[in-house]
């Protein structure tokens, strides 16, 4: 029974990934500013899902590249531009926001990816809303 234990062991190390559900996933973001007459709902794709995680509790034991805190992030990604309406000239009235074509599972990129939970509901909107249609 030790050696079955131990092939499935390096088994799960080694394909940990394939158990993963890392997918673009339908989002909608509300975009306002202080400025412009109404709130943009602008519906895009993000980053969502499952990634195995290799953590354990005798940290001290294993190799550093034995641990593993993956999450869902971009693998490709586009930047696409949205115009605000109802914004005074003097305002920008443009919103660049990114769009999701593959994910994986990877290390968090803390140069375009907000690697913490977000605790409080700030996604809606104060002002009249107009959906964005791109």
């Amino acid at each position: 029974m030790r050696p079955f234990f131990v092939v499935s062991l390096l088994f799960g190390l080694t394909f940990g990934q394939t158990a993963s559900l890392c997918a673009p996933s339908e989002y909608t973001i509300h975009v306002e500013k202080r400025e412009c007459a109404y709130c943009l709902a602008i519906n895009t794709t993000i980053c969502a899902g499952f990634c195995m995680t290799r953590d354990s509790n005798g940290k001290k034991l294993l190799l550093k590249s034995a641990l593993s805190q993956n999450v869902c992030t971009y693998k490709e990604m586009s930047y696409q531009t949205a115009l605000i309406p109802g914004c005074p000239h003097h305002t920008a009235p443009y919103y660049s926001y990114p769009v999701a074509l593959s994910c994986k599972c990877g290390k968090c990129n803390t140069d375009y990816s907000d690697c913490v939970r977000e605790r409080v509901r700030t996604n809606y909107c104060t002002k009249p809303q107009k959906l964005c249609t791109m």
